[in-house]
């Protein structure tokens, strides 16, 4: 493992693990501890799930001492000193013990606890000061090759001898969990692959929870737990497409689909964040496709039939907008506000071969910077007489009369359109929550873009867009382009 790694990884046990075994224990603890920095006052004691910390009991530091004692059972993990129930103080681990004392120094640093009483404890400061230390050697070193080879060495060396040493203890198995993938440096013999970065990526991503037992849902009170999943799904999948992403999802949660418990922690934590992400191109297509292969086919066995009936709702809702999904006509009409339809504006029979339909609030000051973005675009290209796509800009304000008047102080060159006269309601189809909104469709009217663009982006998306699909590159106009020739030569 390199030391970065190592670094890494130091970060993320320090604040850690909180294992609850199953493994009956005798009864009765005290836990005791002391600083000269320890003020007056009330403590708690915590335990990790996901990002936050469940309260688990309280006592009151007095003359810097501070004493939990009880009669119950208390589990093998390691567990957390809180401050006002979500300030961290440090960790400590019960394991081999229930009674001890560590005192601390008011930084909390690793290299000042001083345990008695408890060896698992001790080793585990150990552990973790020689890591704080090799850090700052390698901040000290400057890029120097010599002693960062040097200093690689010396941190393997001395894990491989403690996790050797100290297998029996729960924080060593800790550290295993949270120890990288080993990928090879080869493409196995007769594999089809030829690229190896390709090959090593998808490797890593395939094997990334082979150190994990997955099959103890007690490391659900772990941060290393959700570390490694946040990791895994916000980090290592982040950029690939929605397809991918579903791919290496469900090897994790294949893994876990017998065991409610853990099936419910990373659902709850995952779903959220690909449903409600207005950025991440696909993420919505993920939540679609894990609603569909878990909720929808029994295996989430703790989901009520009203939150069965509201993810329905929901992919329903999003399946509307998806990329690859066709995008719905709007018919809407212009500045001029006619109660005609036959006067309105359709957001497909228009000549370009791709569209932007832009949702945009005149009161949005985010909007009215990448308005004027948008308009030192389009005038660019038709000046050059490259007007790949029109911009089918929908005023989303209800005050008509304040939409108009920016429209025409601005100057903007768009299709402009908004108002109460329309055919369908457009924020139900195309999933609008707010403004600004960018939706691009190509030329059969097809969602290729859901999230909105940074002005600077919107060509290089299309270009990219056509490398991907070259049949929409040299493609003959469409029938709604042909309309909406039509129409133009008409007026």
């Amino acid at each position: 493992m390199k030391l970065t790694t190592r670094i890494i990884i130091a970060t993320a046990i320090f604040s850690i693990f909180n294992i609850q075994y199953s493994i009956t224990q005798a009864q009765g603890y005290k836990l005791t501890f002391t600083s000269s920095s320890l003020a007056d006052g009330k403590i708690y004691l915590g335990q990790h799930f996901r990002d936050e910390f469940k309260v688990l009991d309280s006592a009151t530091a007095a003359n810097g001492t501070l004493v939990f004692s009880g009669k119950k059972k208390i589990d093998t993990g390691i567990y957390v000193l809180l401050k006002d129930k979500k300030t961290k103080m440090f960790d400590f681990v019960i394991d081999d013990s229930r009674t001890f004392t560590i005192a601390f120094d008011e930084n909390y640093s690793n290299a000042g606890m001083k345990v008695t009483g408890s060896k698992a404890n001790t080793l585990m400061y150990q552990y973790l000061a020689k890591l704080d230390w090799a850090r700052e050697q390698s901040k000290a070193n400057n890029g120097d090759k010599a002693k960062k080879d040097a200093l690689n060495k010396e941190m393997k060396s001395f894990e491989t001898k403690y996790l050797e040493q100290n297998a029996q203890y729960r924080f060593t198995q800790c550290i295993k969990i949270l120890s990288t993938t080993d990928v090879p440096d080869k493409i196995p013999a007769g594999s089809a692959d030829t690229n190896l970065r390709d090959w090593q990526a998808r490797y890593f991503r395939e094997h990334y929870w082979d150190n994990v037992d997955l099959s103890d849902h007690s490391l659900i009170y772990t941060p290393q737990l959700f570390d490694k999943m946040n990791l895994y799904f916000f980090n290592i999948l982040y950029y690939q497409d929605a397809d991918t992403i579903t791919k290496y999802a469900k090897i994790v949660l294949n893994k876990v689909q017998n065991d409610s418990t853990m099936l419910r922690y990373f659902m709850d934590f995952i779903l959220p964040k690909y449903e409600r992400s207005t950025k991440n191109i696909g993420w919505d297509q993920v939540f679609v496709n894990l609603v569909n292969d878990y909720y929808f086919t029994g295996k989430c066995t703790w989901a009520s039939k009203a939150e069965i009936f509201n993810k329905r709702q929901t992919v329903e809702f999003l399946s509307q907008s998806l990329i690859g999904a066709m995008g719905q006509e709007l018919i809407m009409a212009d500045t001029n506000q006619s109660n005609d339809p036959k006067d309105w504006i359709s957001s497909h029979a228009l000549p370009q071969k791709y569209v932007m339909l832009w949702f945009w609030d005149p009161d949005c000051n985010h909007c009215k910077k990448q308005t004027a973005e948008l308009i030192v675009l389009y005038d660019s290209l038709t000046k050059a007489n490259n007007k790949i796509f029109e911009v089918y800009a929908v005023g989303y304000e209800s005050d008509v009369e304040k939409w108009k008047g920016y429209v025409r102080k601005h100057k903007l060159p768009f299709i402009n359109v908004g108002g109460p006269n329309v055919n369908i309601d457009y924020q139900e189809a195309y999933n609008v929550h707010g403004a600004p909104t960018m939706i691009i469709l190509n030329a059969d009217r097809q969602i290729i873009m859901n999230k909105t663009l940074t002005t600077k982006n919107v060509l290089p998306f299309i270009e990219k867009y056509e490398k991907k699909h070259p049949e929409q590159a040299n493609r003959g106009p469409s029938k709604w382009q042909l309309e909406g020739i039509k129409r133009a030569k008409i007026k």
